[in-house]
């Protein structure tokens, strides 16, 4: 019960806020719950849910009550004792789980597919479940290294020259990466794993000419790779390897052109044992204010594209009338020429 309720009750507060016709009170290891029928009856099965979980060990957050508030809203979906049951990875105390019914299927993705394009907005793991997929598969002896690679393109501003020699300069790029793989490992281990070359954290460029086989490759940022980049990426596939692409198409960091990820999804849509994994805001588990601020940016850009389409047939329009205005004003000048 005390893992139900959260620091200050601060869990509780979240079912209330998911049903606000309903109230909740709390005595001892009683949760008393008061509303209409129906919207108890929706509380309550959000309640159960989420004993269910802190019984099977599982350690709720605020963003675990929210995603599995969405969860029981949707009929027909799948329950949230059985998205967030899988456990991807254990280390250091925490365990790496999906926990959005879009993470569960990414994740299944993975497991059935060659290669999986997951795209979607900052904040839905798209990066990080990519990653503690590949940790697995190398504990599990699955592959026998992972690579690590992301283009190093600069996220809208010019750094100028970097000093010092050419890891130094392309570690800023890559150090997210870094990041991560020291939160799911042995913080000791990895530089080993690094020095052996069972882990290796390079720039998208480092690919070419290569072949990759039996390796776990996750392409992070691929956003920003151009057209030729992502076909040179995928095509460094090898045997007894899997890829993961990880992007978001709305933040594409580019000077110009097209963006290999956005093209690639209409290139490769219908080829066998590829998937396109495509996240949503309901997947974010960031904190709550990111979900809102991704919708905000899409709704921005839907206004915009509407705009912007209304503008060109408002342009076209303009032109067909004045080419009309023209056919007229030539017939007319050519009528009154035969007279004359």
């Amino acid at each position: 019960m005390v893992q139900l309720l959260g620091p200050q009750d601060r869990l509780l507060r979240m079912v209330e806020s998911a049903h606000p016709d309903v109230d909740v009170h709390v005595r001892g290891n009683e949760i008393t719950l008061t509303g209409t029928e129906e919207a108890v009856h929706a509380a309550r099965a959000l309640v159960d849910e989420l004993l269910a979980l802190t019984r099977g060990g599982h350690e709720l957050a605020p963003a675990d009550v929210a995603s599995s508030a969405r969860m029981m809203r949707e009929e027909g979906g799948p329950r949230p004792r059985d998205v967030m049951a899988e456990a991807i990875l254990s280390s250091r105390g925490r365990v790496i789980r999906p926990k959005t019914a879009g993470q569960k299927a990414y994740v299944d993705a993975i497991d059935e597919n060659t290669i999986v394009f997951g795209i979607g907005p900052a904040g839905t793991g798209k990066t990080y479940l990519a990653m503690a997929k590949a940790v697995q598969a190398l504990q599990r002896r699955e592959v026998e290294r992972i690579i690590l690679t992301r283009p190093a393109v600069e996220a809208g501003e010019r750094l100028g020259f970097l000093p010092g020699t050419l890891t130094d300069k392309i570690d800023p790029y890559l150090r997210p990466l870094y990041d991560a793989i020291n939160e799911m490992m042995d913080p000791e281990v990895v530089p080993k794993l690094i020095a052996s070359g069972t882990i290796e954290v390079a720039p998208l460029a480092y690919m070419r000419g290569r072949t990759l086989n039996n390796s776990f490759v996750v392409l992070d940022e691929a956003q920003n790779t151009t057209p030729e980049q992502m076909k040179m990426f995928l095509t460094r596939l090898g045997f007894g390897t899997r890829m993961v692409v990880t992007g978001d198409i709305t933040q594409v960091d580019l000077p110009g052109g097209t963006s290999g990820l956005r093209l690639v999804t209409r290139i490769l849509d219908r080829v066998d044992d590829i998937h396109f994994a495509r996240l949503t805001s309901d997947d974010v588990v960031r904190h709550t204010l990111v979900g809102k601020i991704v919708d905000a940016y899409s709704e921005y850009d839907e206004r915009r594209t509407a705009l912007k389409h209304e503008r060109e047939e408002a342009r076209e329009f303009a032109n067909r009338a004045e080419r009309r205005s023209a056919i007229r004003r030539e017939r007319h000048t050519r009528g009154h020429g035969g007279r004359a």
